[in-house]
This record gives C-alpha cells, sequence and structure tokens, in this order.
C-alpha cells in the first residue's frame, strides 16, 4: 500500500520518448566533433541506463567506443549526497586517449570533477562530458560539454537514477510531488 501512495504522487518529468529522442540528438552532435572521443567511461552506478542509450546511438553514427567503468558513490542508500568515495579508479586504457565522460546526473559536479580529475591523473588525452540531467545549482564544479535535460534542485530517480536503491529501471526521468 506504501509504494502505491508514493507512486500516486510521483510525476514524470522527462518521458521514454522525450529521452530517446534527444540521445540521438546528443550522440548525433558527439559523433559530428572533429575530436571524437576513443573510449567511454560510464560512471557506475547513475550512468549505466544513459550510457547503454548513449552508446547504442553512438554506434549507429560509426562510433563504436571500448567501453570502461569509473565508480565513484556519493549518495548510497540515502536522497542527499554524502561523502564521495572512489570504489574503482579508470585503468590505463584511457591513457593518451580522448575519453567520454558519462553520468546520469548533474547535481553540483562534485562527482563529475573528482572523475574528470581521476582521468586527467591517469594520462587521459582530452575529455569529453556527457549527462542525462543537468540540475540548476548555485555555484556548480562541473559543467558538462552535453546534456539531454536540464532541471530544478529537486531530487530525480528513474532512467539509472536510484531513490534510496529502487527505481533505476524505470523507462523515463520523475520526481516525487510535494
Amino acid at each position: 500500500m506504501g509504494n502505491e501512495r508514493a507512486r500516486s504522487r510521483e510525476r514524470v518529468i522527462f518521458s521514454e520518448h522525450q529521452i530517446g529522442l534527444r540521445v540521438k540528438e546528443v550522440a548525433g552532435e558527439i559523433a559530428s566533433r572533429s575530436v571524437r572521443p576513443e573510449i567511454a567511461m560510464p560512471i557506475l552506478v547513475g550512468a549505466f541506463v544513459f550510457a547503454a542509450d548513449l552508446l547504442r546511438e553512438l554506434a549507429r553514427y560509426g562510433l563504436l567506443l571500448e567501453t570502461e567503468f569509473i565508480w565513484l558513490r556519493s549518495y548510497g542508500l540515502s536522497n542527499t549526497p554524502g561523502a564521495l568515495e572512489v570504489l574503482k579508479r579508470p585503468g590505463e586504457s584511457v591513457r593518451g586517449r580522448n575519453v567520454l565522460l558519462i553520468d546520469g546526473v548533474l547535481d553540483r559536479g562534485a562527482t563529475l570533477a573528482r572523475a574528470k580529475l581521476l582521468l586527467q591523473e591517469t594520462g587521459a588525452a582530452g575529455i569529453i562530458s556527457a549527462v542525462a540531467v543537468t540540475k540548476t545549482a548555485p555555484q556548480p564544479l562541473f559543467h558538462a560539454d552535453y546534456a539531454l535535460f536540464t532541471a530544478g534542485s529537486e531530487f530525480l530517480y528513474g532512467y539509472g537514477m536510484d531513490r534510496a536503491g529502487r527505481d533505476r529501471g524505470l523507462p523515463d526521468i520523475r520526481v516525487l510531488e510535494e
């Protein structure tokens, strides 16, 4: 019963259809760059759904990227960020290569800023970043090169982003109504 009540208070802010259209557009923009990425680096766990869609769409443009994951965590089972943990660093395969850094949501950018620093320390030649959603935050620490959407400060879930460990598999992006 509690789950039904929570579902009745949620609102889809970006539909599966809207997401699909934007993924195609962003993939086209990335594929048409003069300096194209050579390896994809999704940030686990929040980026895996967006990364899968983006990588398949890039393949349709003939951009077949090797993929290696980086694993950083700041939320755990909470809806508020905590201390950033590095669970898996980038490997040597990024050295001297242009990396497509992928994440689900950009709040203030602490996770992406740390991921970029780790990639630079490992010797990446260049870093291109793509996120599903950029949230409007005061004094962001990071600006993504590509974003499917922009949202306010509300907590987002679905499309790879979780709500206390649940709802990553939803095909759209949602918020809870207050």
